[in-house]
């Protein structure tokens, strides 16, 4: 196999594998009523504390456009507070509000369950070594990647 059709297989079986997994887990998040990105707000600002606008967009991987929005819905729906620093005026942080924590709080856990028994598909020691060449793999693309 050339180096090329190499790399081709690699990304079409690492895209077949992101979309089965990914396809697996996200009844366990749409369950609640919320979007993936949503859910992912949630969870970083449960495990994260408050977090500007761009400390979340880094952590939930979308754009800056959307964020904004999922922001507002999650606010809308009285689930994160939006609030300015005292220091700083030009930052916001959002922060879950009481029901937010206790929607997240309540879901997580049967969610971090759900995806132990996706990932349960490797080994331990397999799941490590995904994990290790996974990040060099993401660290590699970022090097190539146009700025």
């Amino acid at each position: 196999m050339t180096p090329t059709a190499r790399a081709l297989d690699l990304f079409v079986k690492l895209q077949r594998a992101s979309r089965a997994v990914f396809a697996a887990v996200e009844p366990s998040i749409t369950a609640g009523g919320l979007t993936p990105t949503q859910f992912g707000v949630l969870e970083a600002l449960l495990h994260k504390g408050p977090l500007s606008h761009g400390e979340l967009k880094v952590k939930v991987l979308t754009s800056a456009a959307n964020l904004t929005d999922v922001i507002d819905k999650l606010q809308a729906r009285g689930l994160i507070t939006r609030n300015r620093e005292t220091c700083d005026g030009r930052r916001i942080c959002i922060a879950l509000t009481p029901a937010g924590d206790t929607l997240i709080r309540g879901r997580f856990p049967d969610h971090a369950a759900y995806i132990q028994r996706v990932m349960a598909g490797l080994e331990p020691e397999e799941q490590c070594t995904l994990a290790t060449l996974l990040r060099k793999l993401g660290l590699a693309a970022e090097a190539v990647s146009p700025k």
